[in-house]
């Protein structure tokens, strides 16, 4: 053996070449063959662990001093390992190529496979050509180069005519591999039907074939046929349980995503981290301690809990503040041993849903204390801190300093957080003017926000402005036209009521109901809709709630008729107010909780005025904490307050 040395590594090559060996006195054939593979498994050995280009030169020089320059198997691991390297392949991997006499497939392949991946694609695509002009048949390896290179470049024309060139070619059709690069080629490039028929067709399919098609469909909303073929699905693996929790959470199925991975858990499948912030994110939805406790103790007995691992910790801490624990939320930051950006920004932003402005703006100012840089989420929770806590000031400090001190450029994210906080303020003008002044289009949410501070401040002119740019970006979003419709009424614009009201009925929008889910005894979450008295206790309920009602009269309680955007009479207005699924879902609180313990009610709406009012007595003759989440943050209703502090 002799050593090989360079700067940059040590190699040690056989001293014996393979043409030595030809012209050596006889050796058995079987013998000459079993020296040259040791050889060559040798030499593919260390090209595997080569880390620079002049490693992989000085090999390729020994392969051709040992006579094996002709070898397809050992230059096709040279061509793979230049293209791992990003050695360009125009140069010296198609020279290499070029000198071989009569390529293989498989040399072919690594030469293309380099091509499709480094670009330009079509260079790949001619290579390709060439090959089955001179008459060499390919591989299954050659057309998954090519379908990767086509998804990548989302390309699905020319991952059209690859998939024809398996069909033409013949033997492909039954190909596992080349039917799963298929499917992934397609399903990313839009074309899930195309993706669907492959997999149908397909003679042989493995856990990946299933699975790629349940993400697929999970990630175009259709979560009923991700579920479908989930159940046909003979031997379900961890990728496959993950694929559909996941799924479900994100498609705001939470209670679904829950009971899935319960049956992965009584199925003994094992769990990982991606797993886990996917039943994590479930939690988050549901708003549900119970279910919050139960996560956290899966994470540690899985080795993956919280105080080790950061992506599950920062996955916990906004679980807990979206429960309504801001308190459990710090307790996990304040264990964990690393911290990164996102742990911080989920805390951050756990505190600015509850209100908690001074706890979330000294978090910060600790934060950039520490190498932790933030980022662009960071900046959306401290400036709505300052938004939900009036803090006009501070958060225009904080957004003139995100890219002059911190290098985040405000994207229409951080615009609409700051047309909010000015807006919330009764500084309407000053917020529209900022909405102009903005350096990209405004999407949805800063109008949006501009709108809904119309409605606090009782400004139509304004709210029109913003309701015809929302009518514009988000046509069928009825939520826009009731909260215009709403601003008229409050204003006594009943003629523009009208109006409004029209223009939703030719477009055949429909008002989403309100609906609140409160969590009761044993942690079973119980669903209420306004107006809806379907439920086996709704008598109790509607009695309790009438009784709440009439103590709360007692200490002033007016019912706030201005809640009601309909030309109705005032008895029927308090009818329809009596009937919100929050007050439903707190009478339920109060009839089957303990006394003592805290409510907690997640409702998909905004609350309204004169529920938050209910809400604020009902904490004080109860001596009950109530915690409610709506759809813009957490009230924690304690002795007749709120936490918002009437700022909503």
């Amino acid at each position: 053996m002799v050593k090989f040395c360079t700067k940059t590594s040590l190699f040690i090559f056989p001293k014996t070449s393979y043409h030595q060996l030809q012209t050596q006195s006889f050796i058995p054939f079987s013998v000459r063959q079993e020296q040259k593979n040791i050889l060559e498994s040798r030499l593919v050995s260390i090209l595997h662990g080569c880390a620079h280009i002049n490693q992989a030169k000085q090999v390729h020089a020994h392969i051709v001093r040992k006579g094996l320059d002709q070898c397809c198997y050992v230059l096709t691991k040279l061509l793979r390992t230049l293209t791992k390297l990003d050695v360009p392949m125009g140069s010296y991997p198609r020279l290499v190529f070029q000198q071989v006499e009569y390529p293989n497939p498989f040399l072919w392949t690594a030469l293309i496979r380099g091509y499709a991946l480094q670009g330009p694609l079509m260079d790949s695509v001619l290579l390709y050509n060439s090959m089955r002009r001179r008459g060499t048949g390919p591989v299954s390896f050659t057309f998954t180069a090519l379908l990767k290179a086509c998804c990548a470049e989302l390309d699905v024309n020319l991952g059209t005519q690859v998939h024809a060139q398996t069909i033409l070619v013949g033997g492909f059709g039954s190909d596992l591999y080349v039917g799963n690069t298929l499917i992934d080629m397609y399903v990313k490039c839009g074309c899930l039907d195309c993706g669907r028929r492959v997999f149908d067709e397909m003679l042989d399919r493995d856990v990946i074939s299933w699975t790629s098609l349940i993400v697929a469909y999970a990630k175009s909303g259709n979560i009923k046929a991700a579920s479908e073929l989930f159940d046909g699905l003979p031997t379900k693996d961890m990728v496959a349980w993950t694929a559909m929790v996941t799924g479900y959470a994100q498609n705001a199925k939470p209670r679904e995503a829950l009971e899935a991975f319960e049956r992965m858990q009584a199925a003994g499948v094992k769990t990982d981290e991606v797993t886990l912030v996917g039943v994590i994110s479930a939690c988050a939805q549901l708003g549900a301690a119970k279910y919050a406790n139960w996560v956290r103790d899966v994470a540690e007995q899985s080795g993956l809990g919280p105080t080790s691992n950061v992506v599950v910790g920062s996955a916990l801490i906004d679980m807990y503040a979206k429960c309504g624990s801001v308190e459990d939320a710090y307790k996990v930051f304040e264990k964990m041993e690393e911290k990164n950006v996102y742990s911080y920004s989920s805390m951050i932003v756990g505190f600015a849903m509850h209100g908690l402005a001074d706890a979330a703006l000294e978090l910060f100012n600790g934060m950039v204390k520490t190498e932790t840089k933030p980022n662009r989420v960071t900046f959306i929770g401290v400036l709505t801190a300052c938004s939900h806590a009036g803090m006009v000031e501070q958060g225009k400090q904080l957004f003139a300093m995100m890219q002059e001190c911190y290098g985040v450029a405000p994207a229409d994210d951080h615009y609409a957080c700051m047309v909010d906080l000015l807006s919330r303020a009764g500084r309407l003008e000053e917020a529209l003017n900022l909405v102009k002044l903005m350096p990209m289009n405004p999407h949805g949410a800063v109008w949006g926000a501009l709108l809904g501070s119309c409605r606090i401040h009782g400004n139509p002119d304004i709210a029109w402005i913003a309701a015809s740019h929302l009518f514009e970006l988000e046509p069928n979003n009825i939520g826009n036209y009731i909260l215009l419709s709403n601003i008229y009424a409050s204003a006594g614009m009943w003629d523009d009521v009208s109006k409004i009201r029209k223009l939703m009925r030719a477009k055949g929008l429909k008002k989403n109901p309100g609906c609140s889910w409160v969590e009761g005894k044993k942690g079973i979450i119980h669903e209420f809709f306004a107006g809806d008295m379907s439920h086996p206790k709704t008598r109790e309920i509607k009695q309790a709630l009438v009784d709440l009602l009439d103590r709360l009269k007692y200490l002033g309680y007016q019912p706030k008729l201005s809640c009601v955007a309909y030309d109705i009479s005032d008895e029927e207005k308090k009818r329809l107010l009596m009937s919100h699924s929050e007050k439903l879902a707190l009478a339920f609180g109060l009839l089957t909780t303990s006394a003592g313990c805290t409510i907690r009610i997640v409702k998909n709406l905004r609350i309204c005025e004169d529920c938050h009012s209910v809400m604020c007595g009902a904490s004080e003759i109860t001596g009950r904490e109530i915690v409610v989440r709506d759809n813009m943050r957490f009230h924690h209703f304690r002795n007749g307050t709120c936490s918002c502090g009437n700022f909503w």
